[in-house]
């Protein structure tokens, strides 16, 4: 006869998705463990630094209409906890006329019927004369979107869920998992069982699923945070009315960039590509790749030229990208009471509050509020082992 479980679910991982997790949980009555390995805060993961974008404008449907409720979510969580998480900005998507991502971008803004302002050319240089529009460009600015304050979220979060009756262990490292009703989970201090469990653990998400015999195709890279400084202090700053942005359609690159205006640093703006270079998680200070700060140092010198063309800070943050680019929310194919959020891909902060919503619903046997097909495991066709 197994031991009775001391919680109704188990979470692994103390990051945006799993903290938004536990705290649905625990808003439902489930008696709720969210198990960190490192000490809080830390800097180790995908969901630390002060801010990060919010925004409707996506070259998808399912997120554009996701994000709908995920506002709505985000400000019942500012009331709850009696914080500001959210600053207004706008978002600017800048790209050539004819480029597919940026085509995308548009079309999905007016099918949804987000609130945008196009901006022509003469209107461009008069608003935001920081930035260069080059010709053929073209812009929309996604009007809903902002700054969300990402660590202050994090702290707010954990705390409403404490406040619930959730229990937060943090520097517990997993060692291992053994799936069955309950599962049972073994960490560095101490062995915890529950009716089910559900793993958020970011880049670390395929060493905890390999004890269940499940590797999903997730690529783990290091992403360079940059910090421009401003020729002149405040130009780009929230004050001066300077939006958030993504650029699409540069020829030299694979992948966007994005940026935010200054906060985090006075006088510096937090200018990012949308790609790093693969690294190990518990090996990223080994991992010297350096190409997106070189892309970044030729588009900042031609798109900001208010901006010094050389990085004053670098931080990193770490991206677990699925080959897809869309996330893991799923059951797993062999154990239905455990339940993966993974492959964040670099985009999934923001939708923390939906995905909690989800992987809440998933480990309870309910039927998602949202089609989640775009999100199975079944789409990379993966095969599971058994685990003895």
């Amino acid at each position: 006869m197994s031991a009775q479980p001391e919680y109704d679910c188990i979470v692994i991982g103390a990051g945006i998705q799993g903290s938004f997790t536990a705290y649905n949980l625990a808003k439902n009555n489930q008696r709720t463990l969210l198990l960190e390995q490192f000490l809080l805060p830390h800097s180790r993961g995908s969901s630390h630094g002060q801010t990060r974008i919010i925004r409707k404008a996506y070259e998808q449907d399912f997120y554009t209409q996701m994000m709908e409720e995920c506002y709505q979510l985000w400000a019942s969580l500012e009331a709850e906890a009696r914080v500001t998480l959210f600053s207004r900005t706008g978002l600017l998507v800048k790209g050539p006329e004819d480029d597919g991502d940026f085509q995308l971008f548009r079309a999905t803004l007016e099918r949804n019927q987000v609130p945008t302002e196009t901006l022509g050319p003469e209107e461009f240089s008069q608003r935001l004369p920081q930035f260069n529009l080059l010709p053929g460009e073209r812009a929309v600015i996604d009007t809903t979107a902002g700054v969300l304050y990402a660590d202050r979220t994090l702290r707010a979060l954990q705390g409403v869920f404490q406040r619930l009756g959730g229990i937060l262990k943090d520097g517990e490292q997993v060692t291992d998992i053994q799936p069955g009703s309950p599962v049972t989970v073994t960490t560095s201090k101490g062995v915890y069982r529950a009716e089910r469990l559900v793993v958020t653990a970011g880049p670390w998400a395929n060493v905890l699923l390999h004890h269940t015999g499940l590797t999903l195709p997730l690529q783990v890279v290091k992403i360079n945070v940059c910090y421009w400084k401003e020729k002149v202090p405040g130009t780009y700053g929230i004050n001066s009315l300077f939006p958030c942005f993504i650029q699409t359609g540069v020829e030299w690159a694979q992948y966007h960039f994005y940026g935010l205006p200054s906060n985090e640093y006075p006088g510096l703006v937090k200018i990012c590509y949308h790609m790093g270079s693969e690294t190990e998680p518990d090996q990223r200070d080994r991992q010297a790749g350096q190409t997106d700060v070189q892309l970044l140092c030729r588009f900042v010198a031609h798109y900001l030229p208010g901006l010094e063309p050389e990085p004053a800070v670098v931080e990193s943050c770490l991206y677990t990208v699925t080959p897809d680019h869309h996330f893991v929310l799923d059951r797993h194919p062999n154990y239905s009471n455990i339940v993966i959020g993974a492959g964040f891909s670099g985009h999934g902060f923001k939708f923390g509050p939906i995905v909690g919503k989800l992987l809440y619903e998933l480990s309870q046997g309910q039927v998602p509020s949202y089609d989640l097909s775009p999100f199975k495991i079944q789409r990379f066709q993966v095969k599971p082992k058994s685990v003895l």
